[in-house]
């Protein structure tokens, strides 16, 4: 049986635009897939619901199928998208309208049941994450298009995998195989070069624009993952593995309708720009479904000082002396305050910018008014009565309100999922028949150290790549070795307490270190690093996006003969 080749144009709401017509123009697909939701985009959704019953899809899709409908049906490919956000049933029923005044006579489904809201009040939007085979009942029932709201990011691969071959709901070896296939393209270009530690290596002109990955799916769930021939970026074992460790945690990956093990995979080079995944096993999947929960925490607001030249911690000082005087002798003061230097000057610079360091100020408060007009014009006021060389970034507004992500459960009986047919049919998908608690899985034996020898100090990412996330407050960092060597050194070396001395802020926070051999990696999960999640910006880099970067840049002492 021929492989199912699986392609993404998506892996965020705002991605490449033109990428639907890139994949639909460039080679040969089945199924073009589109993953539009995080967590921050649910909230946004929910925002946008607020002030428009109606919405609460990602509209770009829409646009994009305006150019890519006719295209994708003239060759016979099916379109699978998560892009029905917090109204998959609106989203199908625009899509209808607009083939209805194309011309194009495709059979439009969705899936809903993943909507918890009512059951969660206070909640912005509460929504279950659901699995594939509400997906594949639509495709197996015809149709041309699907849209759904929240479900897994495999998922959109996982279900039209199970619809081509047949799979039942247990048959997990061939569902983790398919899962970690959608874990792989759900990211779009981040499996073909982008975000790459290793990008250095590769010409510039390379990775200038990567193209989308696809995988070419086979019925036992082993996959090739690979590229459109001709577009740029690079597929190749590191590619992959940086994306099989971003945003996972330990080597049992659950997901509605399987666990894959990660410790399982294998990866092999097949060619140029082709990566055969296989080796993969499954596990019954757990007893309860993730439930993303996002509401309005608040209000906040922020100012960035710049600090320039001499005397960079007593302007500091001084400034937060006169912040925190004005601050507390406001009616409302905020609630919370949060301080942070960062130390980007350099002495005898030879520039303004590098001269100077940045003091920013967050305030955050339940009353839109004690981040508001007092905490502006409390900082704006310091103009001609602060440090010398006072000035900001950018003077603060009224303040915004933010949002919290919270992560719950619910059985998996208790969901409503069902696929809603072109044709109004709606087909009940059943809960899983046979579930298993997760367990941790027992730690697996570390490979032999290296030989004593000399060392030198140098930085962590000469012999390590890495590539780090976010999942609600936690943040992963998962971290590779690309030889056999490498490995020996990395999995004695960088332990739970090493992980601490280089990340200093991860220190009073708990760290654990799932250990990956089939991938020569490392995953640490940082628990509690980044607050109530990406939309609190609890941080500088609030979806720790560059936390893998900054440990790369860490040094510490490495064989010579690993450099």
């Amino acid at each position: 049986m021929n492989p199912l080749r699986v392609g993404n144009a998506s892996g965020f709401y705002g991605d490449r635009f033109d990428a639907m017509r890139e994949m639909l123009t460039g080679g040969e697909l089945d199924v073009l897939t589109g993953d539009y939701l995080a967590e921050l985009t649910m909230l946004i959704l929910g925002r946008d619901r607020l002030k428009d019953p109606d919405a609460g899809y990602a509209r770009t899709f829409l646009r994009q199928l305006e150019e890519c409908l006719g295209l994708a049906h003239e060759r016979g490919v099916r379109i699978v998208a998560n892009a029905g956000g917090l109204n998959p049933a609106g989203l199908a029923e625009r899509v209808r309208e607009l083939a209805g005044r194309l011309g194009v006579p495709v059979r439009v489904a969705h899936v809903e049941g993943d909507d918890l809201t009512a059951a969660h009040p206070g909640t912005l939007a509460a929504h279950a994450y659901l699995g594939g085979f509400g997906i594949a009942a639509c495709l197996r029932e015809g149709a041309d298009v699907v849209v759904t709201g929240r479900v897994t990011d495999a998922a959109l691969v996982t279900g039209p995998a199970a619809a081509c071959f047949g799979w039942r709901p247990q048959e997990y070896d061939r569902l983790a195989g398919a899962v970690v296939a959608g874990h792989v393209l759900e990211c779009g270009a981040q499996a073909t070069g982008g975000n790459y530690a290793f990008f250095a290596e590769h010409a510039l002109d390379r990775l200038a624009r990567p193209g989308f990955p696809l995988a070419e799916i086979h019925a036992d769930g082993a996959c090739v993952v690979t590229k459109h021939p001709g577009t740029g970026g690079v597929v190749d074992v590191g590619t992959v593995t940086a994306q099989l460790l971003y945003e996972t945690g330990g080597a049992r990956y659950a997901g509605p309708d399987v666990t894959a093990r990660l410790d399982t995979v294998r990866l092999t080079q097949d060619g140029p720009d082709r990566v055969r995944i296989e080796g993969v096993r499954g596990e019954a999947p757990p007893p309860a479904l993730k439930v993303g929960l996002n509401r309005l925490g608040g209000f906040r607001n922020e100012v960035t000082f710049v600090l320039t030249g001499l005397d960079v911690e007593r302007k500091a000082d001084l400034a937060r002396r006169q912040m925190e005087d004005a601050l507390g002798a406001a009616e409302s003061p905020p609630a919370e305050v949060r301080w942070d230097l960062v130390r980007t000057d350099r002495a005898d610079a030879a520039t303004e910018e590098t001269a100077s360091a940045l003091l920013r100020l967050v305030v955050r408060d339940q009353d839109p008014q004690a981040v508001g007009r007092p905490f502006s014009g409390a900082a704006i006021e310091l103009a001609l009565a602060g440090y010398p060389g006072f000035h900001v970034l950018a003077p603060p507004g009224k303040g915004a309100p933010y949002g919290v992500f919270e992560a719950a459960g619910v059985g998996q009986g208790e969901v409503a999922h069902t696929a809603v047919l072109h044709d109004g049919r709606r087909i009940a998908v059943p809960a899983p028949g046979e579930t298993r608690p997760l367990g941790a899985v027992p730690p697996p034996p570390l490979p032999e150290p290296l030989p004593a020898g000399p060392v030198r100090r140098a930085a962590l990412g000469l012999v390590a790549g890495a590539r780090s996330g976010d999942k609600g407050g936690d943040a992963n960092v998962g971290v590779w070795a690309r030889s056999e060597d490498a490995w020996r050194w990395l999995a004695h070396e960088l332990t739970e307490d090493r992980f601490r001395e280089l990340i200093p802020e991860s220190r009073a926070l708990t760290v654990t270190r799932h250990v990956l051999p089939n991938l020569r990696a490392l995953n640490f999960v940082v628990e509690g690093i980044l607050g109530e999640g990406v939309a609190a910006q609890h941080r500088f880099d609030p979806q720790a996006k560059a936390l893998g970067e900054w440990l790369r840049s860490r040094c510490l002492d490495i064989p010579e003969a690993l450099l």
